[in-house]
């Protein structure tokens, strides 16, 4: 009872008597931290869409290094402030914290963190194409507890930077300017082997999507239902990636047609 007792006015010396503490500035430093952040999150991406694709991704990935920098430097210019910073009372106030939002928020907790490791290891970047799960698309935002993704159909979906920790993250560009995109056909034979990568080639060269500093491969391999081939290119522009695998699809089945060569279904697996 005793110990209890004497820890209330313990606990009450690490705080800063109401008297002692600035809360003006302390809510000048909070609005000047919230308009900062606002006008860069509003700026840069304004700034990227208009700029060319390479600067457009740095832009894009400096948003969430400058609101995590702007929030850390924000916390250690208030605590100060508000608490008598020793290392008695940063160790206390750390445990107490750790403890009641380990319980109370384990998930969201979670979330930042992963979001934190994120900006280390960068799975993902603003800009990024990414599949996440069953979910692809481009990385629009990345938050300290989500990431927003634009898919092909124009849908937005916030992803929790938890998946980090138990899903496979597929990057298509990693930070690139460019990904591959894959255009599938499957053939019956018997057809000219040689004339038909060299069709497909030129049905790539001449599409008007085509990053020329690229290679194009053609990819031939034999399947149980007939010939595989995979005409596999990148795109000058990442966001006119479906125009681009429709436009290799459509001209490749007509070039397939061309040569008196008949496609044959995909099997299952392979949608």
């Amino acid at each position: 009872m005793a110990q209890q007792a004497s820890s209330s006015p313990e606990a009450a010396s690490m705080i800063r008597s109401i008297g002692d503490i600035d809360f003006v500035t302390i809510a000048l430093i909070i609005l000047g931290t919230w308009l900062a952040i606002t006008l860069v999150k509003r700026t840069l991406p304004w700034v990227a869409e208009r700029g060319p694709n390479r600067l457009r991704l740095w832009l894009l990935g400096a948003v969430p290094i400058f609101r995590l920098a702007a929030t850390a430097l924000a916390v250690i210019w208030i605590i100060p402030m508000v608490v008598k910073v020793t290392v008695e009372n940063f160790l206390v106030i750390a445990g107490a914290v750790g403890v009641a939002f380990g319980f109370a928020f384990k998930d969201y907790i979670s979330s930042l963190i992963a979001g934190i490791v994120a900006q280390f290891e960068t799975p993902w970047r603003a800009g990024d194409w990414v599949k996440i799960g069953s979910d692809y698309g481009e990385v629009r935002s990345v938050g300290m507890r989500a990431i927003t993704l634009r898919t092909l159909h124009d849908d937005i979906i916030t992803v929790p930077n938890l998946k980090l920790w138990d899903n496979n993250i597929a990057n298509s560009n990693d930070g690139e300017r460019t990904l591959m995109c894959v255009a599938d056909f499957y053939i019956a034979p018997p057809f000219d082997a040689q004339r038909m990568r060299a069709a497909l080639r030129d049905v790539a060269l001449t599409s008007a999507w085509l990053c020329y500093d690229k290679p194009i491969i053609v990819f031939v391999e034999q399947a149980k239902v007939g010939t595989h081939i995979e005409l596999r290119c990148y795109p000058f522009e990442m966001r006119d990636q479906g125009h681009f695998i429709s436009d290799l699809t459509v001209r490749g089945k007509e070039a397939i047609q061309a040569l008196g060569a008949t496609e044959v279904s995909a099997p299952a697996a392979a949608g």
